[in-house]
């Protein structure tokens, strides 16, 4: 599909190149096709890549979960359901089915709704505090060993990092508003009102600062306000950056 597609451009190229006057505009003419050609190329790549990365530490990270069972007191079923209570595997399967649909479905619906600035710079935030989150808060307490270190870096530092610089590169930046910031927490907001429940449910709560057993609901509302305001600080400077960087491509 893209051998085609790139045919297709070639050939267009070419059409329009003979159309131009003369020898001068023809050389900037084609020496911008070229560039065009190898940032479209450039940037497939890196989509494949992070796909490829995002999909191998999902399915690592199930392997491992249900491979422990029944030794994690858990059956593979419960395994399987305890696997989506996490924010980070939640938010790397958001980037994966992002990337996926962008690479196989980019002008379907669903393609023009995650290729649009605002959702591609949400997508970036949510990895983004994934890698923040974990770094700073909870890798000072956690410290895998074997293939479970191996996925744990490819979700929670390989993944943000190469999405990240996908967005910084690659993804379109205009329009992003202010408000966009308010708008982007209700996913963090939603999540955090699942992993209650599903915590008071089963037992079991997916991060420290939300757990019930041996926080007051005082301070686990108090740990949540002060994350989605760091969502807000960390929106708003992407949404800065987006700005600046649309004004400068113009």
């Amino acid at each position: 599909m893209h051998i085609s597609l790139n045919m297709k451009m070639m050939k267009s190229t070419v059409n329009t190149y003979k159309s131009v006057g003369n020898r001068s505009h023809k050389n900037h003419y084609l020496a911008g096709q070229v560039q065009k050609m190898i940032r479209i190329n450039s940037k497939k790549t890196l989509l494949v890549a992070i796909a490829i990365l995002a999909w191998f530490g999902l399915i690592l990270q199930l392997y491992i979960l249900i491979d422990n069972t029944p030794g994690n007191g858990l059956t593979p079923l419960q395994a399987l359901g305890r696997f989506f209570i996490f924010f980070t595997i939640l938010t790397n399967l958001l980037v994966a089915v992002d990337v996926t649909i962008f690479l196989f479905a980019s002008h379907s619906r669903v393609g023009h709704f995650f290729s649009k600035a605002s959702t591609c710079a949400a997508v970036a935030l949510y990895i983004f505090m994934v890698g923040l989150v974990y770094n700073v808060v909870l890798g000072n307490i956690w410290h895998p060993q074997g293939t479970q270190r191996i996925a744990d870096e490819l979700l929670h530092v390989v993944v943000p990092a190469t999405f990240i610089f996908y967005w910084l590169l690659f993804a379109a930046k205009s329009p992003l508003r202010w408000f966009n910031a308010l708008q982007w927490l209700v996913y963090p907001a939603i999540y955090f009102v699942y992993a209650m429940i599903r915590g008071s449910i089963e037992g079991f709560y997916a991060y420290p600062f939300l757990d019930a057993d041996k926080l007051s609901a005082g301070k686990i509302i108090l740990n949540c306000a002060g994350l989605l305001t760091v969502f807000i600080i960390v929106g708003l400077l992407f949404i800065a950056i987006g700005k600046k960087m649309s004004r400068r491509s113009k």
